[in-house]
């Protein structure tokens, strides 16, 4: 049976692995952090809440321990360092990417058949660095954010149409943030295009939103998500470790789809038990793929710091 690893014990990290016990995605989750004492106290935490809410996924923790995480059949790594005030984008990078990196070094030295989930900052960069890094195929390494904005950007639609966001599909392209490319055309509420629902000007200002939806939370709380984030990434898990050939907007290597080469960027993909299955090309409009291409120039140009 599955067993799930997550680097990474602080407010996301901790979401995911609660989220998937909550929902027995695997017989075990390993919870992994570098502060001594903080993994194994909330992986505690969350296996004492299992009487409570009824689950029977044990969680462990450990303390930079990797041999715990052995033969795990997927791994999401939260490592990373938040930005501080006073640090450049450039410098968030070389953290991170120093990071990312060592985590990645242990992860494959004992779970090298994997699928690696990455959630650590700057996106698109480090799931670039980890699969540098493990050197396995593009289909078994996989940024999470397409999710997540997906997430944000259908609970903004249900909330101005006042309606179940269980019937809410929706589609999002390009890196992380304020380069994402929404698609309306591909948006509908129980098959209703959102179009012919919600007027232009209304639509914008929920795209507008969307892009902007970590930065709306971090001005409130003074540090950034965790509870969508985590659900997110243990989304995408459940979809590998279950083989739902889900299809989420995931971040992955693009090959000559939507013209691009050598990058990676959000697209949508269906995922299964070897990780990304397909990547699915949408027709774009000449005013989506101008998008894109931008969202690809803003990528190249950060992964152009990790190269230097």
């Amino acid at each position: 049976m599955a067993k799930v690893t997550v680097v990474g014990a602080g407010n996301v990290g901790a979401t995911v692995a609660d989220v998937l016990a909550y929902r027995e995605v695997a017989n075990e989750v390993v919870l992994l952090d570098i502060k001594e004492g903080v993994a194994e106290g909330k992986a505690l935490d969350i296996f004492q809440k299992s009487p409570v809410t009824m689950y029977d996924t044990r969680t462990v923790g450990a303390t930079n321990d990797y041999s715990k995480t052995a033969n795990s059949d997927v791994v999401v790594i939260t490592s990373g360092l938040p930005r501080k005030p006073g640090m450049t984008r450039d410098d968030l990078i070389g953290v991170n990417s120093g990071i990312v990196k060592s985590v990645v070094e242990q992860v494959v030295k004992y779970s090298p058949k994997c699928v690696i989930i990455i959630v650590s900052n700057p996106l698109d960069v480090m799931t670039y660095q980890a699969h540098l890094t493990s050197k396995f195929p593009r289909n078994r390494v996989i940024g999470m954010a397409g999710v997540l904005d997906t997430a944000r950007y259908k609970a903004f639609i249900a909330e101005a149409l006042k309606v179940s966001v269980k019937d809410v599909q929706a589609q999002l392209l390009g890196g992380h943030g304020d380069t994402m490319v929404p698609l309306p055309r591909y948006t509908n509420v129980g098959g209703i295009p959102v179009t012919e629902l919600l007027s232009k000007k209304k639509l914008d200002a929920i795209v507008e939103r969307t892009k902007n939806g970590g930065g709306e939370l971090v001005k409130l709380m003074g540090t950034s998500a965790w509870y969508a984030p985590g659900a997110s990434a243990a989304a995408m898990v459940e979809a590998i470790v279950k083989d739902q050939k889900r299809v989420f907007p995931c971040c992955v290597k693009l090959e000559g789809e939507y013209g691009i080469d050598d990058c990676y960027l959000g697209v949508p993909v269906v995922l299964g038990k070897k990780g990304v299955e397909k990547v699915l090309e949408l027709k774009l409009t000449k005013a989506e793929n101008d998008l894109l291409q931008t969202s690809r120039k803003h990528v190249l140009e950060v992964m152009s710091v990790l190269q230097k």
